[in-house]
């Protein structure tokens, strides 16, 4: 392993770790958790690792970050749970296949789109790739985790996550829909939030890391 590559291998297992430990703090009456703020700091370190270093190395850091999830998952599903009468693990198959599933296409689109627009503008890449990445992120998330359309995994997983099929006014003031609906667009607009402030860092810690490089 380039040991230049570290750096980024550690922030995104880092990240993970994070995020898999403030998802289950709740904010804003449930509509989001605290893992929503720091998990698209994956997609940062995926679109620095790939500016600097190029596609190869932002892939590797990528699937550092997957292997770190599994492992997170694997923890979660040992942890046992009690709700309405049932008893399930803390990190159901549903949610830890939804959760990796998840991740590693997205972060593999932002690479792929990051590289479509590597040429242009400084901003143009990270923000384009971000953009459709966390995208598809969360629409394979919450899709796969909570739509009640989704019945392979079985009416044991199902009892898990039933609560997220509840109807509520969308974003707590619209019309009626299922709970995850308004999860997975609250969820959304934070990642779109992050894409755009994550611009700075973005463009400081490129700039630091090619001036590195080129002393060294």
């Amino acid at each position: 392993m380039n040991r230049t590559h570290l750096p980024g291998i550690l922030a995104m297992a880092a990240i993970v770790v994070a995020s898999n430990i403030l998802v289950q703090f709740l904010i804003l009456d449930g509509l989001l958790t605290w893992g929503a703020f720091t998990y698209p700091l994956a997609f940062l370190v995926t679109d620095v690792m790939n500016r600097v270093y190029g596609a190869g190395p932002a892939r590797k850091v990528v699937f550092a970050g997957f292997v770190t999830g599994v492992a997170c998952s694997l923890i979660g599903s040992q942890i046992m749970l009690q709700g309405d009468g049932y008893t399930y693990a803390a990190v159901p198959l549903r949610i830890a296949v939804a959760s990796g599933f998840a991740f590693l296409v997205a972060q593999m689109t932002d690479i792929a789109v990051f590289n479509r627009f590597r040429e242009g503008r400084w901003w143009r890449a990270p923000l384009v790739s971000t953009l459709v990445g966390s995208a598809l992120d969360t629409a394979l998330f919450f899709t796969i985790a909570f739509s009640a359309s989704v019945t392979f995994f079985g009416p044991d997983a199902d009892a898990a996550i039933n609560w997220a099929w509840e109807a509520v006014p969308f974003m707590l003031t619209g019309p009626e829909a299922p709970l995850w609906v308004t999860l997975a667009f609250a969820d959304w607009l934070v990642k779109l939030s992050i894409a755009l402030i994550a611009l700075i860092p973005f463009r400081a810690i490129v700039a630091r890391l090619s001036e590195n490089r080129a002393l060294a």
